[in-house]
């Protein structure tokens, strides 16, 4: 049986309060999400962590699941407006995400996260956006370079060949950029 290493601190610590907070994000020292958990938790600051597990070989060669952050350097923190001062005064906080208008992430994303989060079968992956030059790193396509035209269920890429100056948009599942 092999060891299981949990976070310290709850990964959600929910506020007695039903005032009109909404929740919004923080960046934070690298590898510094917890304690700071530890911080807004004393505070009596709602926050979440999603965390994740990782499989991680120790140097004497014993391998452990370990619980790590999702959006590594980012908490979510749930407050009134008038108070993310408090928020920001908590040490390792470094600052607030966006501009004050467009900052708020809603109840809702926020709770379908949880519940990706506590189905155990989230796992970090790199954001793509359209415009963005991917390279495919399996499937036929494997080592071709593209853009991104759209997401759905797959990626819609542009292939281009500079030397005829030719492009080819083609379907590719997600999984392989």
């Amino acid at each position: 049986m092999e060891p299981v290493m949990s976070a310290i601190t709850p990964v959600f610590f929910p506020s007695e309060s039903s005032s009109p907070s909404e929740w919004f994000a923080i960046y934070v020292m690298t590898r510094h999400e917890k304690r700071i958990t530890e911080h807004l938790r004393i505070r009596q600051i709602e926050y979440f962590l999603p965390l994740y597990p990782a499989r991680r070989q120790w140097k004497d060669g014993s391998k452990v699941t370990v619980q790590l952050p999702l959006f590594p350097n980012y908490l979510f923190v749930r407050t009134l407006r008038n108070q993310r001062g408090r928020v920001l005064e908590v040490p390792g906080v470094l600052s607030a995400v966006g501009k004050r208008e467009s900052s708020v992430i809603s109840d809702i994303y926020i709770d379908s996260l949880r519940q990706a989060v506590s189905s155990g079968k989230v796992e970090p992956h790199p954001y793509l956006a359209t415009g963005v030059l991917v390279r495919v790193r399996s499937g036929i396509l494997a080592g071709l370079q593209g853009i991104v035209l759209r997401q759905k269920s797959n990626c819609r890429v542009v292939l281009s060949l500079e030397l005829i100056m030719r492009s080819v948009a083609v379907e590719v599942n997600l999984a392989d950029l």
